[in-house]
């Protein structure tokens, strides 16, 4: 059994190779509209493996995305039907006991075997296949007996959102040591080896400041911060939806200070960028959309793509095609994203990671300098700069409502719409594009450090009057080497 993903650009690339029958592929993909990166599974005859091709077919349908999202559940479903087979099973006749040995598989046997968190992603994905299987009458029922809300492939652990954030002081560290390339005291590192630290400062800049997700940050277009067009230390909103999570939509905004460090980024090191890749661009232009007019007043970009006139409003462009958008610079064609590389249309996830890892490798390296704030066990996640951005706005909105509720004697006395307007979890929330205002509750735990209660409420309980931990440590060695030397 193999996986292949649909390409039509594999085939358009090699006319020769496919002959009519490639164009006849094309055609019929169009024809049913089956999507680019489509997973397709084939026996050792290149046939269709049912029902796995039509359940990727229907979610593909519902709008599910095949580069991210179909992609990882293709590989999950992959390794289940192999070990199906291996039983002598498949999709439609796996039994409880056959399910319940690939969870005990994946969780204890294999030489790697994976955590809960993963196991009950891998489990939700299989118990979706065999609901659908189900409803489409492949299945009588499900082969898992379900007690309560659990069946057996659960692990019956429940977990709270991994919500970690930064202090202003490891923000700074972050920032300007780790990705920026200075030294501890400010000064520019001249040992520092990393590419372009005025764009990876930016984008921590932007990403802090505006609360969006790395998917929709890394891949915001010129345009969208008003590049070149609007007025010094004025900020900037937009649209958020083709690359929001679950493509729900929102409005981004971006203070001046972000945009000024985007501005340095544009002016310094992207040019030169920009200028080392005009000539691939010109050679590939027709797999490129070429854009003619920039519309900021209907936010909409129009060009030509793959041989047509083509227009788009910014807000429904997915990550794909913004990859590929290009307009027409001082040296040539260049991309329309802001944060693009040394000969690559636009930086991708397993890019900015290279660049988080060199950044936290930087920072481990000096840790034990005293300047330096302390880290944490798992190194930052750009998704953490969210989360901070989350609780500081939470905590200053939540401080503002009690002044206001203070200064006007209306504590818990407030109207449906002042609660509404005014609630800091709803603004939050808002901001964030949450889907419910259930997870952005979940931050409350975090705006205060429980371990420095902890540290207060028992430091009398350990401590003598007045002594610190490290006088008590000394006290004990000295009564210990005492000891010692008695007994000799």
């Amino acid at each position: 059994m193999d996986l292949f993903f649909v390409s039509r650009a594999r085939v358009q690339e090699r006319p020769r190779l496919f002959g009519g029958v490639g164009e006849e592929a094309v055609r019929r993909l169009d024809f049913r509209a089956l999507p680019e990166r489509l997973p397709v599974f084939v026996d050792e005859q290149m046939r269709p493996v049912e029902p796995a091709c039509s359940w990727f077919r229907h979610l593909a349908y519902l709008g599910r995305d095949p580069e991210d999202t179909l992609r990882h559940y293709a590989y999950i479903v992959l390794r289940l039907m192999e070990f199906l087979a291996e039983r002598g099973r498949d999709l439609t006749t796996a039994a409880e006991s056959d399910l319940v040995a690939y969870r005990r598989s994946r969780i204890e046997l294999q030489d790697v075997p994976v955590g809960g968190t993963v196991w009950d992603r891998e489990a939700s994905v299989i118990n979706t296949l065999l609901d659908w299987m189900v409803g489409q009458g492949l299945r009588r029922a499900s082969p898992l007996r379900a007690v309560g809300s659990t069946n057996p492939l659960s692990t019956g652990m429940s977990r709270d959102m991994d919500i970690r954030h930064l202090t202003l002081r490891q923000y700074v560290f972050f920032r300007d040591v780790g990705l920026g390339g200075q030294s501890l005291d400010g000064e520019v590192d001249r040992a520092f080896r990393g590419q372009a630290p005025n764009r990876s400062r930016a984008a921590a800049d932007l990403a802090l400041t505006s609360g969006m997700r790395p998917q929709e940050w890394s891949t915001v277009l010129l345009p969208e911060l008003a590049v070149g067009t609007r007025r010094p230390r004025e900020g900037t909103e937009f649209d958020l939806q083709a690359c929001a999570k679950y493509k729900k939509h929102r409005i981004a905004y971006v203070p001046p200070d972000a945009l000024t460090s985007v501005d340095r980024f544009v002016l310094i090191e992207r040019p030169e960028m920009a200028e080392s890749m005009a000539r691939a661009l010109e050679r590939r232009h027709r797999d490129l959309f070429v854009v003619a007019e920039i519309d900021y007043a209907r936010r909409r970009l129009r060009g030509r793509w793959q041989g047509r006139a083509r227009a788009f409003a910014w807000s429904v462009m997915p990550p794909k095609l913004r990859r590929i958008t290009v307009h027409e610079g001082p040296a040539g064609l260049e991309p329309l994203a802001v944060f693009i590389g040394h000969g690559s249309l636009m930086l991708t996830s397993s890019s900015w990671d290279r660049v988080r890892y060199q950044a936290w490798d930087r920072m481990t390296a000096v840790c034990d300098d005293e300047r330096a704030p302390q880290l944490p066990q798992k190194r930052w996640r750009f998704h953490d700069l969210r989360h901070t951005f989350a609780l500081r706005l939470l905590d200053f909105l939540m401080r503002k409502t009690a002044e206001r509720e203070r200064t006007t004697g209306r504590a818990g006395t407030a109207t449906l719409a002042e609660h509404i307007a005014f609630n800091p979890l709803l603004i939050v929330s808002r901001r964030l594009g949450h889907a419910s205002p259930a997870v952005t509750y979940e931050y409350l735990r975090y705006l205060e450090d429980p371990m420095s209660y902890v540290d207060a409420a028992f430091a009398q309980w350990a401590a003598g009057e007045g002594d610190t931990y490290a006088d008590i440590a000394l006290r004990a060695l000295r009564v210990e080497e005492a000891g010692h030397g008695a007994t000799r």
